[in-house]
């Protein structure tokens, strides 16, 4: 993984949090959303804002990175296992690249998460620090109550973070980065946006089917919302940001791109 990027996410985070505790005065256009006011933003929306979507069981946040204002949204989730963390530097790639060309954010919004299990990262276990596979804890009609589960649906704060997120940004899409199965798996009417992602990169779409609570079952099968589980190899956690990028960027890009009308 890229250090310095990760260090740069994580002091991005406590400015996040400082701004938002009111202990910072905000610039009179504000990256950071934390009220109710509104925001006057340029049309096209380069530099991320952040939104704190809530925090882990040790108190770590979870953030939302913000790009583009458009009614087309894409939400990306990364780390929701901690042992599974090559998605989160791709993230930072793609919040570059974004940054660099905001004509691809005209009439899209794109919603980035890139750790969602912030202490599972820390510790590099795939569940959270109770043990809590969080993609098991979402309140799909197959999940299966137990320890490793979470005793109920959305038992767990890292859960619940990503649940609000869907909630409040009502994505078109959703792409959760996973390890190390090596394909582009899919839920719900997301077919033909995995063949799509497919073609951009070595991975191949197999359908490995939904798990009992897990965020495909929930979105994709019970929402309808088209669900991507992106699985990368093992090998992938020891690239860098940018090898990670040449190796997938193109078929991340073809996410936010991509036209459910065109393609039908």
């Amino acid at each position: 993984m890229d250090k310095g990027w990760l260090i740069r996410f994580v002091c991005t985070a406590i400015l996040a949090v400082i701004c938002l505790s009111g202990c910072y005065e905000p610039e009179p256009n504000p990256r950071i959303i934390g009220e109710d006011r509104p925001v006057t933003m340029p049309a096209v929306e380069a530099v991320p804002r952040f939104r704190v979507l809530g925090h882990s069981v040790q108190g770590r946040p979870i953030l939302a990175q913000l790009f583009g204002d458009g009614p087309d949204a894409t939400l990306f989730i990364a780390t929701i296992h901690g042992n599974e963390p090559a998605g989160t530097p791709l993230m930072g790639a793609l919040a570059d690249h974004l940054t660099d060309h905001p004509e691809l954010l005209r009439g899209r919004r794109v919603v980035v998460v890139a750790v969602a299990n912030p202490d599972g990262m820390a510790r590099r276990t795939r569940e959270n620090i109770r043990g809590v596979d969080l993609n098991r804890n979402f309140e799909a009609r197959n999940r299966i109550n137990n320890a490793t589960n979470g005793l109920g649906a959305l038992s767990e704060p890292e859960s619940k973070a990503i649940h609000a997120a869907i909630d409040q940004f009502s994505p078109d899409r959703i792409i959760s980065l996973h390890q190390p199965l090596n394909c582009i798996d899919y839920d719900g009417p997301a077919k033909a946006l995995a063949a799509r992602m497919a073609t951009y990169c070595h991975l191949s779409v197999k359908k490995l089917g939904a798990r009992p609570g897990s965020l495909g079952s929930y979105t994709g099968e019970e929402l309808g919302i088209p669900t991507i589980t992106m699985e990368f190899p093992a090998a992938a956690s020891q690239l860098a940001k940018e090898a990670l990028w040449d190796q997938y960027g193109q078929a991340v890009l073809s996410a936010i791109t991509y036209d459910r009308q065109v393609s039908k």
